[in-house]
């Protein structure tokens, strides 16, 4: 699961870097989380410059448009006092008109250097966060099941789209505020040179600003990682609501959502206006000591040229220059509020960038061979929990021989669905060894083991676009014959011809504009079109109803000739379409036999099916019920 980020710890003794002081705190849990919190943000940052780096050629592009800009920009306020002294003031016009012309050249240099830089920046920015949320929706499509198990998909996407946003703006800032910085050291060099006296006057509000920016950044860092923490859980919270608006509905939990949806929205609005109210003590401090610069200058540099020490011209350059160290500090001090938060942003993606896939392509991995599909389970133990956990399957031997038809049957929780989960490598055993035609699956590319495996899921999902796009979901490049005849041994092509568009009909997110049966039937239509050695029904029958049920069987017995077939289900109507029927109970096999040879041999068989006949009879009721309330 994502470990979620807590708050980090408010202490400002904390914001500095680990070192003794952090080690005789080590005892204290804030200490902990502070540690882990700052090592989050350097990963951070060190995730930024790896994205970074191969836009090196665009960043040089940058730094030296910056260093144009900057060079033309600290040149003018000179040439503005050399034509004021020289000009001006003795009444040469020919000086001031030359003068000028040269700041209007230079003024052309400083736009295009300002351009150059903006583009450069905004450029790296906009490619750092495509290629990081690319490389982030690739490792999730790497991730293996466990993880997504309990990661929350709210928290995900908020990763995927806030977090990416932070990290733009602070690569944006980055170059604008080298730049700017370049321009305030230009500037304390130049007058520096001019006057030392008045260079002084500058100066000395420097180290207020950096006592401030310190204080500030210690004070913003923990606010923002809550910031960012609670946009994730209300991104959450507006995901579950959307995803599952039928459910919220069909309870009346409308109000409910409502809540909880306000008390995370509150939350963000808190944390909002604490960093809020943090900028509102900074950033006019960054204001006004420049203003408080230009008034010294003004007093002293006024002195100065009445006692003839100082040329009227440079007053006027100083006064220049000091309004243009107002913008450089205000992008520092923007910066440094930004910095915090994004670099909260970029470990919270370096988080799920550093988990590690648990299944992958083990060295030396083969490509599967041909062969009829045959699946062995030796010993095999397996659970949720790892190791360590209970298990869900505990010993279990089973041999599927090619192309026959298993059925496996038992009680809620006995490890069906588990079972049909080992054989594509969703999960990795604990103990023993899942093969198919004799080679042991984690010895296989996971990519050819899951082709030659095609699974139909209990809970059917489809994506928001065709009829036909969905059906060739695994085969894009299908032909309309291939996926007309797919839907045929999956029993759909009669509804989906009587849809407006017929295989070109859009279907609404997940497919709710269509029935549950008809998803089903869909969702078997891509299996088959995958053409798998393999074909896995998880209770694939479940959202059809019992008296349509044979509308579909002889398709799907059709679909499943020659091929090697584990159906998961409850319905003797649908145990029927095997060859054998499996018991599950205690995480291994108890019984197995023809459906005829259970019924008559095995009580626990009967009782799984009778209690299955309740459930799904109380099913029905409840469905009736939430119509009728429905109406």
């Amino acid at each position: 699961m994502i470990s979620e980020q807590a708050g980090a710890d408010t202490d400002e003794s904390d914001a500095g870097e680990p070192g003794d002081e952090a080690d005789a705190e080590a005892d204290q849990p804030g200490a902990l989380k502070s540690a882990t919190d700052k090592e989050s943000r350097r990963a951070g940052w060190r995730l930024m410059g790896e994205t970074m780096r191969p836009q090196k050629w665009w960043v040089l592009t940058g730094v030296l448009a910056g260093l144009a800009w900057t060079g033309a920009r600290v040149t003018i306020p000179l040439l503005a006092a050399a034509a004021i002294d020289q000009g001006i003031l003795k009444n040469d016009e020919s000086t001031v008109v030359r003068f000028a012309v040269v700041i209007v050249a230079i003024g052309v240099v400083q736009a295009l250097g300002t351009g150059l830089r903006r583009y450069s920046a905004f450029r790296i920015a906009l490619r750092v966060e495509t290629n990081l949320r690319d490389r982030l929706f690739a490792h999730l499509q790497r991730l293996h099941f466990a993880f997504h198990d309990e990661a929350q998909t709210g928290q995900l996407m908020a990763r995927a789209n806030s977090d990416m946003q932070q990290i733009n703006v602070v690569v944006v800032l980055l170059p604008l505020t080298a730049a700017s910085l370049l321009t305030m050291a230009a500037v304390m060099t130049i007058i520096l040179i001019k006057s030392p006296g008045l260079a002084l006057l500058v100066l000395v509000t420097l180290p207020f600003l950096n006592v401030a920016a310190t204080r500030f950044t210690r004070r913003i860092q923990p606010v923002t990682l809550q910031l960012q923490e609670e946009l994730a859980d209300l991104s959450g919270v507006v995901e579950e609501s959307v995803a599952g608006v039928r459910v919220v509905k069909g309870f009346g939990a409308e109000q409910l959502q409502a809540t909880r949806l306000r008390r995370e929205a509150d939350s963000v609005l808190e944390r909002s206006l604490d960093a809020a109210r943090l900028r509102a003590g900074f950033i006019p401090l960054v204001d006004l000591l420049p203003t408080l610069s230009l008034v010294a200058i003004l007093w002293y540099g006024g002195h100065q040229v009445i006692s003839g020490h100082l040329e009227l011209g440079y007053v006027v350059a100083f006064n220049s220059y000091v309004l243009m160290l107002i913008w450089p500090m205000r992008m520092l001090g923007m910066l440094l509020a930004q910095a915090s938060r994004s670099s909260a942003a970029a470990g919270r993606v370096h988080e799920v960038l550093a988990t590690e896939p648990a299944v992958v392509d083990v060295t030396g991995a083969r490509p599967l061979s041909d062969g009829p599909g045959e699946i062995r389970f030796e010993g095999v133990r397996f659970g949720y929990g790892g190791v360590t956990g209970p298990p869900v399957l505990d010993g279990l031997d089973l041999t599927v021989r090619g192309g026959e038809a298993v059925a496996l049957v038992g009680p809620t929780g006995e490890g069906k669905t588990t079972v049909a989960r080992l054989v594509p490598r969703f999960y990795d055993v604990d103990a023993g060894r899942v093969l198919l035609d004799g080679v042991d699956v984690r010895a296989l590319k996971v990519r050819d083991l899951r082709q030659a495996v095609g699974i139909v899921f209990e809970d059917t999902f489809l994506f928001s676009d065709t009829v036909r796009e969905n059906i060739a979901f695994a085969d894009p490049e299908a032909s309309m014959d291939m996926v007309e005849r797919a839907a045929e041994l999956a029993g759909a092509d009669g509804f989906v011809d009587d849809l407006p568009d017929g295989y070109d009909t859009v279907i609404g997110e997940h497919g709710f504009s269509l029935s549950g049966g008809q998803r089903q039937r869909l969702a078997i239509a891509r299996a088959v079109l995958a053409d798998p050695r393999v074909l896995i029904l998880d209770d694939a029958t479940s959202s059809v109803d019992p008296t349509k049920e044979h509308e579909i069987r002889a398709a799907l017995r059709e679909g499943m000739a020659e091929r090697t077939t584990l159906i998961i289900a409850h319905r003797p109507a649908t145990i029927a379409l095997a060859d054998r029927v499996v018991l599950l109970a205690d995480g291994q096999v108890l019984a197995e036999g023809t459906h005829e040879e259970l019924l008559e041999t095995s009580e626990r068989y009967r009782d799984v099916l009778a209690q299955a006949e309740k459930a799904e009879m109380a099913s029905e009721l409840g469905e009736r019920r939430r119509e009728v309330r429905a109406t």
